[in-house]
């Protein structure tokens, strides 16, 4: 890895938004995440991505889930924030009630519901970065966009310097792989945002990895970027092979992502185990099964 890099970089979790049974965020609870993951020497963090609800928090929901997190984090990390609105006219409004906050980096996703052309997510960011106090993070999630964000789009973005990176959660190795090894210039990260990826992404020559499951236990996260740091590729892969584990607790409920991490950090003892769609909550045999994964992947 580079030491000259000046981009986002490094273990950064998508941290979860704690709710109560009502679907009220838990401030308290929010606040216990972060400082329980800034303590254990994470590097950044994404607030508000899709971990953290985002899109079903109000602006001023997402402004005091900013506020907490810096405010557990005591200029610790990098704090990234999201703005994840379907369309850029919403986003438009909502960024300057977000760069009031001064966050380190915008987190910006392709527009979704309606399907978009390269030209149409092209333009939806060039509109953003007009607007842009800080530095964009380009957020490629076409499980939840429907629009995924071509490589070559990616790397005309990457030649703006108000670009800092890409967040790619697509699973596409083949075109996150393409894009790490085209050059770029000097600043610019590629980041990782499928668990199972982490290893081989920086193996590849990744920057950063953002994660959701890591709001689960960090620890193996961040053994796996000290030997990436010191080259030493065998235990990478003995890291990757714990967090593979890790992700049982999602097969444990058919790949229900979201409440499956929620439930294993309630059991971990930092937050209830609800979400803000009071459907997508497990039942009481479900949490049963996340309890017996985590055990198993713990053990």
């Amino acid at each position: 890895m580079k030491t000259d890099h000046s981009g986002p970089r490094g273990i950064i979790p998508a941290v979860i938004t704690p709710m109560d049974e009502h679907g009220r965020v838990d401030e308290k609870a929010l606040h216990d995440q972060v400082e329980y993951l800034s303590d254990a020497g994470v590097h950044g963090f994404f607030i508000g991505g899709t971990t953290g609800e985002g899109a079903f928090l109000s602006t001023d929901e997402l402004r005091e889930s900013f506020r907490i997190a810096r405010e557990a984090s005591r200029g610790r990390q990098f704090l990234c924030l999201a703005s994840l609105r379907p369309s850029t006219p919403q986003v438009l409004e909502e960024l300057p009630r977000l760069l009031e906050l001064a966050p380190d980096y915008l987190v910006i996703i392709a527009p979704y519901y309606l399907a978009m052309r390269q030209p149409d997510i092209l333009s939806h960011f060039h509109a953003v970065l007009e607007v842009s106090s800080v530095p964009v993070i380009v957020y490629n999630i076409p499980s939840s966009t429907h629009n995924p964000i071509a490589v070559e789009t990616v790397l005309e973005l990457a030649r703006d310097p108000r670009v800092a990176g890409t967040k790619d959660s697509s699973g596409d190795f083949v075109s996150f792989g393409r894009g790490v090894l085209t050059p770029v210039r000097d600043g610019f990260s590629w980041i990782q945002g499928e668990d199972y990826l982490f290893a081989p992404s920086f193996m590849m020559g990744a920057q950063g990895a953002v994660t959701g499951l890591g709001n689960v236990e960090i620890e193996p996260y961040l053994s796996l970027m000290r030997a990436v740091e010191h080259a030493d590729w065998a235990k990478v892969r003995e890291c990757q092979t714990r967090i593979n584990r890790l992700y049982g607790i999602i097969r444990a409920v058919n790949g229900r992502t979201l409440p499956a991490i929620k439930a294993a950090v309630s059991i971990r003892g930092r937050c209830e185990p609800w979400t803000r769609q009071r459907s997508m909550n497990l039942s009481r045999e479900d949490l049963g099964r996340v309890e017996t994964a985590l055990r198993e992947a713990m053990g």
